[in-house]
């Protein structure tokens, strides 16, 4: 009997340590810390969103609806003191190699460098990652969702070339 206690204790703490270094668990971390500015935003909110017929931006040639009604949850954690971030960088980066991300992009510019991650198989993304950082700031969103890779990759595609 104590070896199926051990066990299962054991395998207690294996599932809340994977849970707090997931998109929730990092937000939930960081959320309530004086130095971090959080967003969430729950599927309740995109399926509110969803049902708005077209999301057009920019020049209106770029519909953001199917991908928004593919969203389940995004997680943002934004903060500018040194060590915070730091703490926060660490984090995401354990999360991003845990659950072996793909890097889309990466873009480093005055100090700064961006970088975009995804997870899923070759027709969907089930997590979407951009990082931020600089010197002393970090920037974390986490995307969940079941989301079309084609999609996502039109919109990428679309905002990058409008960046130029």
């Amino acid at each position: 009997m104590k070896r199926i206690a051990v066990l299962v204790a054991a395998l207690f703490l294996l599932t809340a340590n994977a849970w707090s270094q997931d998109g929730k668990g990092i937000y939930n971390k960081y959320s309530d810390h004086e130095e971090v500015s959080a967003v969430y935003i729950s599927s309740s909110m995109f399926k509110l969103i969803g049902r708005v017929p077209d999301m057009n931006v920019g020049d209106g040639s770029m519909n953001l609806g199917p991908l928004i009604k593919s969203l389940n949850c995004m997680y943002l954690i934004d903060c500018d003191d040194p060590d915070v971030s730091r703490e926060i960088k660490s984090d995401v980066n354990k999360f991003i190699n845990k659950y072996k991300f793909d890097m889309l992009m990466e873009v480093k510019d005055r100090g700064e460098t961006v970088r975009i991650y995804t997870t899923g198989d070759e027709k969907t993304v089930t997590q979407f990652i951009l990082t931020a950082s600089e010197e002393s700031a970090f920037t974390f969103i986490c995307l969940d969702g079941t989301m079309s890779r084609e999609e996502l990759e039109k919109v990428i595609a679309k905002a990058a070339k409008e960046m130029d």
